[in-house]
């Protein structure tokens, strides 16, 4: 379960409302998710990034608090892409998202 960097509040799965939009992308062999969670009560998002490397390693770390305008702005630029799971697309979101990163 994810908790908001801010106010520590566990936030909830996407069928409880707190997760909003999730990317991912194959960086140098590896796929990178980066899951953004809204905190109602503190108004910031919390970023969960998980990197599954080509080695087998997996990380997960979180990152945060992000202000609502600049997360509204990353979950507006996900939502551009009709298939944001998919690792190899490299629509005009997923390339503005990960910039120059993408496999």
């Amino acid at each position: 379960m994810v908790q908001c960097v801010k106010c520590r509040k566990e936030l909830e799965s996407k069928e409880c409302g707190d997760w909003v939009a999730s990317i991912s992308g194959s960086i140098m062999g590896d796929e990178c998710v980066e899951t953004y969670y809204f905190c109602k009560n503190c108004g910031v998002y919390t970023v969960e990034v998980y990197w599954d490397c080509f080695t087998g390693d997996e990380e997960v770390s979180i990152r945060g608090p992000i202000s609502k305008e600049d997360g509204d702005k990353k979950v507006q630029l996900i939502r551009g892409c009709s298939e944001p799971w998919d690792k190899k697309c490299r629509c005009e979101a997923h390339r503005a998202y990960f910039g120059d990163s993408l496999d």
